[in-house]
């Protein structure tokens, strides 16, 4: 048996070609039957024929921030083609979807119950089949995070939450990273680095997600200029995937007001990526929370490379502006009418309870249109 790389809070196997242990590692489940949940883009660049499986079943049809119903389309697949395991290749995306669809397998539906601000944490149980999630892209760390980010409606994006949601194994290969898109490698990065600036800043009491975020932030602030300019740079590509890795290795604090307000956005039939929001909120938000969390914003600014809190947030706006980021929600097609839904559903988020300075709705709209 390979034994994996470190094992906090699940298996992970981490290191450049570790994708071809995918076959082992299902022999290890004991599963023979899997379905792969991934998207049409790695489905037309042939990843799957990377991971040295002969025979699966594949769910392609995954959109950018994954709907209910494409989780009802994938379970559907899945019981059609009696599957016994998943797994999930790709970004956020794909592995939130993935992890929503092992849920219901054994979970009576609306999925909508399950989410955490639904009452629903105490309704997940481990009874579900074996999920193994290979990312393809350093941001989300949605491979060991124990959250599944489904949206509803125009409006409603919510946070399916529990132990129970976290893979069974993940296979982090930065290899699979290699040549991604410039404008998807910085977008992703700065959801690596919105993470793990939240979790460190959250209130909850937990000195090992404390270390790891500030490890990872500072991988990440170091690497992320070199990744986006060379889609070749191994080292940097396995940095950020460590960076991303970490960030949701943290996610047990919680995280605040950049997913708040990203959250809802993101439910927009603009399909808007969730890294480029947390992006344009960071520096805004920082400055809000920076009197809250004062010693925590020079903490930062030291793993970062920043000369101290108070130049944290010019720092994060500096960084998006040098690798090709918008600055702002109009760049993104937002528009103001857009934002006035937005204010109630980001206070309602679950994110909203671990920020480190309390807010209302009247501070999100504050919030909304200083990101406009």
């Amino acid at each position: 048996m390979i034994p994996p790389t470190f094992s906090y809070l699940t298996d992970v196997y981490f290191e450049p070609g570790s994708a071809k242990v995918l076959p082992e590692v299902l022999s290890i489940l004991g599963v023979s039957r899997p379905m792969v949940v991934t998207d049409a883009g790695l489905v037309d660049l042939g990843v799957l024929d990377r991971l040295g499986i002969e025979e699966a079943t594949l769910f392609s049809d995954v959109p950018t921030n994954p709907t209910e119903q494409s989780v009802l389309a994938g379970l559907r697949q899945y019981r059609e083609a009696a599957c016994e395991s998943i797994i999930a290749l790709g970004g956020g995306s794909p592995m939130d979807c993935a992890k929503a669809i092992a849920l219901l397998v054994t979970h009576p539906e609306p999925l909508e119950q399950y989410a955490l601000i639904r009452g629903g944490i105490g309704k997940i149980t481990a009874d579900k089949p074996p999920v193994v999630a290979i990312p393809t892209t350093s941001g989300t760390g949605s491979e060991v995070g124990r959250a599944a980010l489904i949206t509803f409606n125009a409006t409603t994006k919510l946070a399916i939450v529990g132990k129970s949601m976290i893979p069974d194994i993940a296979i982090c290969d930065p290899e699979l990273t290699l040549n991604l898109p410039p404008q998807l490698t910085a977008a992703t990065g700065m959801d690596a680095i919105s993470h793990c600036v939240e979790t460190f800043c959250s209130p909850k009491f937990n000195p090992v997600a404390d270390a790891i975020a500030l490890d990872g932030l500072q991988r990440a602030c170091t690497n992320l200029r070199a990744a986006v300019a060379n889609g070749s740079n191994l080292a940097a590509r396995s940095e950020m995937m460590m960076a991303s890795t970490q960030g949701a290795l943290a996610f047990q604090k919680g995280l605040g007001m950049i997913h708040s307000l990203s959250h809802p956005l993101g439910a927009l039939e603009k399909r808007l990526h969730h890294g480029t929001l947390n992006a344009i909120f960071l520096p805004h938000v920082l400055r809000f929370n920076a009197e809250a969390c004062a010693e925590k914003m020079n903490r930062m600014a030291a793993a970062a490379g920043a000369t101290n809190g108070n130049a944290l947030p010019e720092f994060f706006e500096r960084l998006s502006v040098e690798i090709g980021l918008p600055t702002q929600l109009r760049d993104l097609g937002v528009t103001r009418e857009e934002l006035t839904r937005m204010a109630e559903p980001a206070v309602a988020d679950h994110s909203t309870a671990t920020n480190p300075r309390a807010f209302d709705e009247d501070d999100a709209r504050r919030m909304l249109e200083a990101a406009l």
